[in-house]
């Protein structure tokens, strides 16, 4: 595997969770998932706090697979993505992407 990137975010207001897991099913797994530059990329739902009550600061979590970090770079450019990309960040607020390296 080459490079994890774990992106964070909530809802913005007035988008459902029906309309964004639709979105999401239909178009952003299916079109992440084709690109040749990803191993694997998954949506997660927030269910809860490990050890304490409350409501946890983000309401979903992706994580991206990335086989190679220049290829990923050109297949984010492709006009496809780019209309994924703002069809996401129409719905997504608090967004925080953070890149990661395996240890050991």
């Amino acid at each position: 595997m080459g490079t994890r990137i774990v992106a964070l975010f909530n809802l913005k207001p007035g988008v459902s969770e029906a309309d964004y897991e639709a979105w999401a099913r239909r178009v952003d797994l299916p079109t992440v998932n084709g690109l040749k530059s990803i191993e694997k990329f998954e949506v997660f739902k927030s269910s809860g706090l490990l050890g304490a009550e409350g409501k946890p600061p983000y309401a979903y979590i992706e994580i991206i697979d990335v086989k190679d970090m220049g290829a990923f770079g050109v297949d984010v450019g492709t006009e496809t993505m780019q209309r994924v990309a703002g069809e996401f960040q129409a719905m997504a607020a608090d967004l925080v992407f953070i890149l990661t390296d395996k240890l050991g």
